[in-house]
């Protein structure tokens, strides 16, 4: 019997890409949609993924695309009109009679979020899961460990962590345990419709004990140094990260600091679903450290970068989204503060939220 085509949407992205390869490795047929033509979909193609160039905001393209396919992986995309994409994709599922799509969404999803990104996951999770006939998994992991190791330049350089989440801890999950997870639920989505799970790493760390493991990792003696926000947006800048993912991640280091992270972690969820314990971070951190740019010969460049950081220019965040119009909630909430995302996560509600209602009842 033939096996049943899988999409996958952002195959290029640090989760499709591993989707994708996951799901070669196991002999599944997968449909890679790509942006353009260029030499990450000729990877995917080196892996036997059909590739597909199609607009994630395009109808007409998304239903080519999807045509002939049974299940799909929905990645969403880094713009302020994601949820258009989700419309768009949750309308060719429909038509092209998709059984099953796992979407990628985030753990602090809340429709009264400051980040319209996190807004918007929550939409579209709810819009996946109205599909009638269709299957539908929702993976929601927190901080994933490559937002420190992207870092890792500076720790193999200088032997500096730069951080900006104080000592909060997380347990970061891998890209690739992210994918298994991902691909266990297309494989086999009768066993994982209607459910959400957290992947997660299998220890909670703060950034001190990661910087700890990345000196093991190194070879040489790192420390932890906490950042201010305004020179990590123009360190970020300069790496080329967009406006619009810095909006909501600067909200995402608040979460963090305030334990949105910390609450629940580690979870099984990656044992569970796939049968793997999950990677540790020392694990992932040695991938990272293979990497061209965490060799010691280019440290005359990452030491050039620092010092041209404070020098260079930044985003204005909040001028960015109002010259945007993004859409504000009445009262935007953190996510451990917003009393409706805590009570869906299991806890109680905020110490600050009590205090304000026995206020009220008191005529305070």
């Amino acid at each position: 019997m033939k096996a049943p085509l899988i999409l996958v949407t952002g195959a290029t992205g640090k989760t499709g890409t591993a989707v994708v390869a996951q799901l070669r490795e196991k002999g599944w047929p997968v449909r890679a949609v790509v942006h353009s033509h260029d030499a990450r979909g000729d990877a995917l193609h080196r892996l036997g993924a059909e590739t597909v160039v199609a607009d994630l905001f395009d109808p007409d393209q998304m239903l080519a695309a999807m045509r002939g396919a049974s299940r799909a992986y929905y990645c969403p995309p880094f713009h302020p009109f994601m949820i258009e994409s989700a419309a768009v994709f949750a309308l060719a599922a429909r038509e092209a009679r998709l059984e099953a799509v796992v979407g990628l969404t985030q753990w602090l999803a809340s429709p009264s979020h400051p980040s319209l990104a996190t807004r918007q996951l929550w939409l579209a999770d709810h819009l996946f899961a109205m599909l009638p006939g269709v299957a539908h998994t929702a993976v929601n992991p927190g901080f994933f460990a490559d937002n420190y190791l992207r870092l890792i330049g500076f720790a193999a350089h200088l032997g500096v962590l730069p951080s900006l989440t104080g000592d909060s801890r997380n347990a970061p999950p891998s890209n690739e345990d992210i994918a298994r997870v991902a691909v266990a639920a297309l494989v086999d989505p009768g066993k994982h419709a209607g459910q959400a799970y957290r992947p997660t790493g299998p220890m909670l760390l703060s950034t001190r004990e990661m910087a700890a493991i990345l000196g093991r990792v190194l070879g040489r003696r790192v420390r932890r140094v906490e950042m201010p926000m305004w020179m990590f947006l123009k360190a970020a800048r300069m790496q080329g990260v967009g406006a619009f993912e810095l909006s909501g991640f600067r909200h995402y280091v608040e979460d963090h600091r305030q334990g949105a992270f910390e609450f629940g972690a580690p979870t099984a969820d990656v044992f569970a679903v796939t049968g793997r314990q999950p990677e540790d971070f020392e694990t992932i951190a040695r991938r990272y450290a293979a990497a061209p740019s965490a060799q010691r010969g280019f440290g005359a460049g990452a030491r050039a970068d620092v010092l041209r950081t404070p020098m260079s220019s930044g985003y204005d965040l909040d001028r960015f989204e109002r010259a945007r119009g993004f859409p504000v909630p009445p009262n935007p909430l953190l996510s451990m503060e917003d009393d409706r995302w805590r009570s869906e996560h299991g806890l109680q509600p905020s110490p600050a939220a009590t205090v304000l209602s026995a206020h009220s009842e008191t005529g305070g």
